[in-house]
C-alpha cells in the first residue's frame, strides 16, 4: 500500500481515485476514522475531545440508576448484560456499574470496540469485561442493558446532494492539498424520502446507514431477549437538510476534507429517522430528549449538591461539569437521549412530558 513512499491515508486516497476514480464520502469518512481510532487514544485533555464521561462521574452514575430502575420494574431477571458500544476508556462503565451494583445489578460486561489502542485503556479500567467486535457474538440469552454514549457520531455517513438533474451521491476528489466533495453520476433520487425529494438544488440529505442498522439491531435484541437501551449523542430529532460532517482534532473544530486519519470525523445524528426502525421491530420506543432535561429529571443538580457537600475543595469543578452537561449552551440542547425498551420493560424515568 506504501509502493508510492507515503503511506499517508490522503496519499492512499489519491492514488486509490486517481486508479479507479471518485470515492464515495462514505467511504472516505470510514475509513478515516478507522485510521485514526486505531492509532490512539483521542479521550481527554491530552487527547483531541472529551466525553461526558470524562467531564464528570455523575454522567455515568445516573446512567448506571436509570438501568437499575429499568431492571427492578422488569422484576430483576437474571442472568442479565451490560453491553456498551464505543466503550472510550471505560469510565461510563465503571460509574454506571458501581451505581448499579447499590440496587443489585450486577451484570456481566461486554465491550462492541474496534479500537486496539483503547481495549488496553479499558482492560485497566474494567479487567473483568469482555471485548467483541460486533454484536453478533454478545450472549444470545438472557436481557440486555445497551449504551451507546457518542458511538453513532462516528459512523459513516452518506450524503446525497441535489442538482438540476436529480440527486446524486456526494462523491471526494483531491484538489489541492486537500479533498473536495462533487456529484457523482449515477440518480440517486429512490434513495431520498419522497417527502424530502423536491428540496431546491445545492440541498443534501444525509443519512447513516450504520446508525440505522445498528438500532435495528439493538431493538430486535430487545424484543427477542428483553432490556433496554439508551443511545446518547449530538443531533437533532426532526427531520432536516444539510451537511453536519466536521472534524476535531485537540480540541479544536479542523478541516475534515485535510489530513484524513488524523482526525475525529463525525456527523449529528437523525434521531428522528432511528425512532420509527427501533419501531419497526416491534421495540418500545420510550422518548428522545435534549441531555439536559434528561439529567435533570434523573437528579443531576441533587446528585451535584451531595458531592459538592462531601467534597468542599472540589465544588466549583463539580458546578462546572454539571453546567457543561446540562446547560443549552453546551452539552444540555445540543446532546440528545434515545431510550427503547422490550416487552414487559415498563418505565423509563426522564422522558415524560
Amino acid at each position: 500500500m506504501s509502493l508510492g513512499g507515503d503511506d499517508s491515508l490522503a496519499a492512499i486516497f489519491r492514488r486509490l481515485i486517481a486508479s479507479t476514480g471518485p470515492i464515495s464520502l462514505m467511504h472516505y469518512m470510514g475509513e478515516a476514522n478507522a485510521r485514526y481510532y486505531n492509532s490512539r487514544d483521542p479521550l481527554g485533555s491530552a487527547g483531541d475531545f472529551v466525553t461526558a464521561p470524562e467531564i464528570s462521574q455523575m454522567f455515568g452514575e445516573l446512567i448506571g440508576l436509570w438501568l437499575a430502575d429499568m431492571w427492578i420494574n422488569a422484576g430483576r431477571e437474571a442472568p442479565i448484560h451490560y453491553v456498551e458500544l464505543g466503550p472510550g476508556r471505560g469510565t461510563l462503565a465503571r460509574d454506571a456499574l458501581r451505581a448499579a451494583k447499590r440496587y443489585g445489578l450486577e451484570p456481566s460486561i461486554h465491550f462492541v470496540e474496534a479500537s486496539t489502542a483503547l481495549k488496553d485503556v479499558q482492560l485497566a479500567t474494567i479487567p473483568g469485561a469482555q471485548w467483541h467486535h460486533d454484536l453478533s457474538t454478545i450472549p444470545l440469552y438472557g436481557p440486555i442493558l445497551f449504551v451507546a454514549n457518542e458511538f453513532l457520531d462516528a459512523l459513516p455517513v452518506r450524503q446525497l446532494v441535489k442538482t438540476p438533474d436529480g440527486w446524486r451521491e456526494r462523491m471526494v476528489v483531491p484538489e489541492g492539498d486537500r479533498f473536495v466533495c462533487v456529484a457523482g453520476p449515477q440518480p440517486m433520487d429512490p434513495a431520498v424520502p419522497e417527502a424530502r425529494r423536491d428540496a431546491p438544488d445545492g440541498a443534501i440529505y444525509e443519512l447513516c446507514p450504520g446508525a440505522a442498522a445498528t438500532v435495528y439491531e439493538v431493538a430486535g435484541r430487545l424484543m427477542e431477549q428483553g432490556g433496554a437501551a439508551l443511545f446518547i449523542d449530538y443531533g437533532h430529532d426532526a427531520p432536516r437538510h444539510g451537511s453536519t460532517l466536521q472534524a476535531v482534532r485537540a480540541h479544536l473544530k479542523v478541516d475534515p476534507f485535510l489530513n484524513p486519519g488524523e482526525a475525529d470525523l463525525t456527523a449529528h445524528v437523525d434521531f428522528s429517522a432511528l425512532a420509527p426502525i427501533a419501531q419497526s421491530r416491534g421495540a418500545r420506543w420510550i422518548g428522545t430528549v435534549p441531555q439536559g432535561r434528561w439529567l435533570r429529571e434523573l437528579g443531576i443538580e441533587a446528585r451535584a449538591q451531595a458531592l459538592a457537600a462531601a467534597a468542599p475543595q472540589h465544588a466549583a469543578a463539580i458546578q462546572t461539569a454539571k453546567d457543561r452537561l446540562i446547560s443549552e449552551g453546551q452539552m444540555g440542547l445540543l446532546f440528545k437521549v434515545m431510550g427503547l425498551a422490550g416487552p414487559g420493560w415498563s418505565g423509563g424515568a426522564g422522558f415524560a412530558g
